[in-house]
């Protein structure tokens, strides 16, 4: 593996600043993040990363590829788009930035208004997500800022990936914040559904149970 020297470094020969040499650069470890459930395009995660700019998103990108995190490719037709996608290395930070977020949902929040992403909010119910493995199996089709998820969950696990389900128990179509919000308080749902900050089709029972499935558990933040 060829790693580009970073243009700023501690010059300490330690694991850890050696590591922040290559991803320390602010908005590198949230460009991570949002490619922890799969490729994204330059589009998506310009769009997940809204307070950054388009400049700034491509520099990271341009940095990770040319450190060996991020790798660039052409998806085959009929897409026939460009997606950034971790490399096997940079996959190797999926559990340190998952660490990092259960560390810091103890902090403040910062001041309004704020972003949350759809990838932060899936890995919120994915990090959650607690499955009774004698309930049946249950197929969600998620809707996130216009993309669509597939959560399945069965014998006790959450299986998470983009795309459309074959079939569905339930469909939920909803923004990320509303997401993390009902995966916080589940009884929250009825009143989100008569606002209209939530649509649901489909089987409500098998919902309520993956949002109660998916609560944080006490001292998680």
């Amino acid at each position: 593996m060829v790693i580009v020297p970073t243009r700023r470094s501690y010059g300490d020969a330690c694991g850890i600043a050696r590591a922040l040499d290559v991803v320390g650069e602010r908005w590198a470890l949230l460009v991570v993040r949002e490619l922890l459930l799969g490729p994204q395009r330059f589009s998506d995660l310009r769009h997940a990363l809204a307070s950054a700019s388009s400049n700034l998103v491509a520099d990271r990108l341009r940095e990770l590829e040319g450190r060996g995190v991020v790798r660039r490719r052409k998806l085959a037709p009929p897409a026939s788009s460009w997606v950034y996608e971790l490399t096997e290395w940079g996959r190797d930070l999926e559990p340190i930035v998952l660490a990092l977020g259960t560390w810091g949902i103890r902090a403040p929040l910062p001041p309004a208004p704020t972003t949350l992403s759809a990838t932060s909010a899936l890995l919120f119910l994915r990090t959650c997500a607690r499955p009774d493995p004698q309930a049946p199996a249950t197929v969600c089709r998620l809707e996130l800022d216009d993309r669509i998820w597939t959560v399945r969950i069965a014998a006790g696990r959450l299986h998470l990936q983009p795309g459309e389900p074959a079939q569905a128990d339930v469909c939920l179509r909803t923004d990320p914040k509303t997401l993390a919000a009902l995966l916080d308080d589940p009884a929250a749902l009825d009143a989100a559904m008569a606002a209209g900050d939530v649509v649901v089709t489909g089987d409500q029972s098998a919902l309520r149970r993956l949002l109660g499935d998916s609560r944080p558990s006490a001292g998680s933040g």
